[in-house]
């Protein structure tokens, strides 16, 4: 891509990793995608991505996990700068530099984040002007969980995950997240649930989170607990077996509920506060069940720009 643009400031733009309160899963339609409902909370664990105007679009990584990271044409953040760049009609480039935060292929997102980051960043740098919905919809081309890293709190996902309702929380959770060296497959995750359906038909039904919605609207963090699940676990321990135990330590460390975040293999651990998430994650990171546990907490705002 050439350009005439000279290097000049920078623009630096922060989005969130999420956490999947609850995932429900139907079976494919014709075009192989499957229909979801999915509660959405963005947590403090973040993509720091910042761009600088130059004469190609360039893109480089650090961070946990930066290695496992593709450079090329699948890159989601590489894939939103020509997004937005065909849709507005810029012929510029830029640098384009992350320092990733969030669990590479973990099931939090990042990617996604990466690429919602790109799309504000590169919107203030080329100063293209697109209203907040344009973005969005920029965002809902790139992937199933692009829009929400763009908009962030806590919003129920329909469809392919895209369409977003907000959702009404009093206060603040707190999660204490395992993570696992190697992630996992998304496509995989969804290959392994579909064997273990046998062809049954999946029907969802937008009334089964009303225990999560009611236990967010009283910022209660044990009936939420209770209330976490998700679709596609039992396919994500299939694949990752030592999952099983990972899930048993975070149960035995207290927590008061413990879900794989999306399609895994991070374990989220949802506490009773900051102290006891640090805890929970000490434990188990002392019983070797993660190579890493980190705490985060939740609500936090969608990718925005940082001085």
């Amino acid at each position: 891509m050439s350009s005439v643009a000279t290097r000049g400031p920078a623009v630096r733009v922060r989005a969130p990793g999420k956490v999947n309160l609850s995932l429900h899963v139907g079976s494919p339609g014709p075009d192989g995608y499957h229909p979801l409902i999915t509660v959405f909370q963005a947590v403090s664990l973040y993509e720091d991505v910042t761009v600088t105007a130059a004469d190609e679009l360039t893109l480089s990584v650090t961070g946990h996990g930066a290695e496992l990271v593709p450079l090329d044409g699948t890159n989601l953040a590489l894939r939103a700068a020509h997004a937005l760049a065909e849709r507005a009609g810029v012929d510029r480039g830029a640098d384009i530099e992350i320092v990733k935060g969030v669990p590479v292929a973990g099931g939090m997102a990042g990617g996604s984040a990466d690429a919602a980051a790109t799309l504000v960043a590169l919107d203030a740098l080329w100063g293209t002007g697109l209203t907040r919905d344009e973005l969005t919809d920029l965002a809902a081309g790139l992937g199933s969980d692009v829009p929400f890293a763009l908009h962030g709190h806590t919003a129920v996902g329909t469809g392919r995950g895209t369409a977003l309702t907000p959702a009404m929380v009093r206060g603040e959770f707190h999660w204490a997240f395992a993570l696992r060296a190697e992630g996992l497959s998304t496509p995989d995750v969804f290959r392994r649930f579909d064997e273990r359906a046998g062809g049954l038909a999946h029907e969802l039904d937008v009334e089964t989170d009303t225990d999560v919605m009611a236990a967010l609207r009283a910022g209660d963090p044990a009936r939420l607990g209770q209330a976490l699940s998700n679709d596609l676990q039992d396919a994500a321990v299939d694949l990752a077996p030592d999952l099983a135990g990972t899930l048993d330590a975070a149960t035995s460390a207290g927590a008061l509920g413990v879900v794989v975040s999306g399609s895994g293999p991070t374990v989220a651990a949802l506490a009773r506060s900051h102290q006891h998430a640090l805890a929970i994650a000490a434990a188990m990171t002392a019983e070797d069940a993660c190579e890493q546990a980190v705490c985060a907490s939740g609500p936090v705002a969608g990718a925005r720009i940082v001085p």
